[in-house]
């Protein structure tokens, strides 16, 4: 028998239509998601093109390693951001302020991260270092922000630097397009209005491919954010309300995750069964690495454990929640445990918040599944170290677009 055969609810990121997330188990309406994002937004698609998806629709996201796309998506849930890039795809209105003569802007002259002849290439005709800048409409503000760009190499080994402001980071273009990000960033030049610079070290014959300039406030980039002209705004993914009282057991169960942070942030995040009184939920808690795991009682967390991981990427994560046993399990070991305390009343949702509208879970997830019994060691040690993705996704499911 799978331990799938056990699972009450499996959200595999799959079939999708506007406003439903669908989940593989149960075979009902009962286990998919709500879904609502008031505006349109991007993602990675399954031929590795960034593609825009309609306002109210799922982001189904798919990994890229090496330049190479993987066959399993991630839901892809993001908060509200501003690209206060004016263009993010042309170079047309940037100021060349050092280095004009050196080079020579071409704008919709190489096949761009979507597809289309849309990136900008810079090709040099003298060496020397050349400077790239433009300016938003959004005054100087000590809130941290980021920025990030698309760059390929067309010809030459020539080096960009990129940045906010003062802070610039060095990149050298490859023969792929690589997207390059600068982030967590103070403003330090107050004074006018915040600016993103492209400063060019090349020489005669360089040529460099650029697209999908953006300049965000938060200390990490999210998914592209298309502009020609004014600063355009993505808002926030919401997913809830999967579930009813029959998918959860109150006396006991797990709640599993292969879940990824976006970045490094301090905001707390949460995924959680039940309400704001009685819940099993986990927390990115003070920090993206910081995972942790409560079960609350009639207001009273009976079991709160934390395991700080070495970083934000994908981690596999299972809460253990039964009378007087709780476990929280993470990478296929058992991290922390109480042996002490009773299980919460009334389950009957899963949402990718605290269990009450706030907090919401901003990340990637690969796979979220509930059961309606406390698994044992071996079974959540299976669980948990399992390779990424799991075998129910590679052998048993498609994906429905």
């Amino acid at each position: 028998m799978s331990i799938y055969d056990k699972a009450s609810l499996v959200q595999i990121p799959s079939g999708y239509k506007s406003g439903t997330l669908y989940s593989v188990v149960p075979n009902t309406t009962d286990g998919d998601f709500d879904f609502t994002r008031g505006s349109t937004a991007t993602r990675v698609n399954k031929d590795g093109l960034i593609e825009t998806v309609a306002s109210g629709v799922p982001r189904l996201d798919y990994p890229l390693l090496d330049g190479v796309v993987q066959d399993c998506p991630a839901l892809l849930l993001e908060p509200t951001r501003k690209n206060e890039c004016l263009y993010s795809k042309t170079l047309s209105s940037w100021s060349e302020l050092s280095g004009g003569s050196l080079q020579t802007i071409t704008n919709n002259d190489a096949i761009a991260p979507d597809g289309s002849l849309t990136a900008s290439t810079i090709t040099f005709t003298g060496t020397g270092i050349s400077l790239l800048r433009q300016f938003t409409n959004k005054a100087y503000t000590s809130n941290k922000h980021s920025s990030s760009f698309y760059a390929k190499k067309i010809s030459g080994n020539g080096s960009v630097f990129f940045g906010i402001t003062d802070t610039e980071t060095e990149f050298t273009p490859t023969d792929e397009w690589v997207r390059y990000e600068v982030n967590n960033v103070t403003p330090t030049d107050f004074g006018a209005n915040l600016f993103l610079d492209l400063n060019f070290d090349c020489t005669a014959g360089d040529k460099i491919a650029v697209w999908g300039m953006q300049l965000e406030e938060g200390t990490y980039s999210t998914s592209v954010i298309e502009t020609s002209g004014s600063a355009v705004t993505r808002t926030a993914d919401a997913a809830n309300g999967a579930g009813t009282s029959a998918t959860f057991n109150d006396s006991e169960g797990v709640l599993y995750l292969d879940i990824s942070a976006l970045g490094t942030d301090s905001t707390i995040r949460q995924i959680a069964i039940g309400n704001s009184t009685n819940n099993v939920k986990f927390l990115y808690n003070s920090s993206s690495t910081a995972h942790r795991a409560i079960v609350k009682v009639s207001g009273t967390n009976v079991f709160d454990f934390t395991y700080t991981v070495s970083d934000i990427g994908f981690h596999k994560v299972a809460i253990k929640y039964k009378q007087n046993d709780f476990a929280l399990w993470v990478n296929g070991i058992e991290r922390g445990t109480d042996t002490n305390g009773s299980t919460p009343s009334g389950l009957s949702e899963i949402a990718f918040d605290d269990g009450s509208g706030g907090s919401d879970f901003y990340g990637k997830t690969k796979e979220l599944m509930t059961f309606n019994e406390a698994l044992s060691d071996t079974e959540l040690e299976d669980l948990t170290s399992w390779d990424s993705f799991n075998e129910m996704a590679t052998e048993q499911l498609y994906t429905i677009e």
